[in-house]
């Protein structure tokens, strides 16, 4: 049974995904972060608003981390951490690949995350301790233990010309072992789908708890596995995330901590 944050969760996602789907393809205003291609619409906004607006009412006393209006001053032990349109880019580009991310964490542990893509109409989410779900079916992550067999996917930071923590180098190394990436554009989807078994493997840089904090749930409620290049624990504190079935995880390590 869904606790009522999962609802709340749910519900918020798919409403802020309508306003997504409304700006999609239409005309709208684009500006620039740092960083290059490091793009904002105003759609970022208007989701990033709603959502934050709709918990407000019905917790006032919870705090939030967003993407664009960054985290509250006051404290709460239940804190949301909101990305309002995953995919920025490929938004801006009438790309149908983004989502939005919501994730509840209590006490500084992640309780329930949902992430959608409103175009294609694909909801995944978990809640501690209760499995992780895509449109209302259980998910678990792929059997591939053989690396060579694995399809992976992967990101770029918007500094990818500077080859930081040399990732121009890992993603060279992988294809050239004939092993198969993708690049969705789209953190939190990536993550939900190595937890539902399309993707073996991910791995990426710079990301930020907007970024990953629901697709982490979901991924280890599916029976994935999450650590730093090096191998240790994930915390939002660090850059690094290799996502996994587990079976390949050490793979994945050794080709990153090369």
């Amino acid at each position: 049974m869904q606790s009522e944050y999962l609802k709340l969760t749910i519900q918020t996602a798919r409403e802020a995904g309508q306003i997504l789907r409304d700006g999609f393809g239409t005309i709208f205003k684009i500006s620039s972060k740092e960083g290059k291609n490091n793009l904002v619409t105003e759609y970022d906004v208007k989701s990033e608003k709603f959502i934050i607006g709709k918990i407000k009412e019905k917790y006032p006393s919870h705090t939030f981390l967003a993407e664009e209006s960054g985290a509250d001053e006051a404290k709460s032990s239940h804190r949301w951490i909101i990305d309002p349109l995953d995919g920025t880019v490929n938004f801006a580009h009438n790309l149908p690949m983004f989502s939005v991310s919501i994730a509840l964490e209590i006490e500084g542990k992640i309780h329930c995350g949902c992430v959608y893509n409103p175009i294609i109409d694909e909801m995944f989410w978990a809640e501690e301790g209760q499995g992780a779900f895509f449109n209302g079916e259980k998910i678990s992550v792929s059997e591939v233990s053989d690396f060579e067999r694995a399809f992976l996917v992967t990101g770029f930071p918007y500094n990818v010309s500077e080859n930081p923590n040399q990732c121009i180098n890992h993603f060279v190394k992988v294809i050239g072992a004939g092993i198969p990436v993708r690049r969705l554009g789209s953190a939190a989807i990536d993550m939900c789908y190595t937890a539902c078994g399309r993707f073996d493997g991910f791995w990426e840089i710079a990301l930020h708890p907007w970024d990953v904090a629901a697709g982490m749930l979901i991924l280890r409620e599916a029976g994935g596995k999450m650590t730093h290049y090096d191998g240790s624990d994930y915390t939002f504190a660090q850059k690094s995330v290799i996502a996994s079935n587990g079976l390949i995880h050490e793979n994945i390590k050794e080709v990153l901590g090369t």
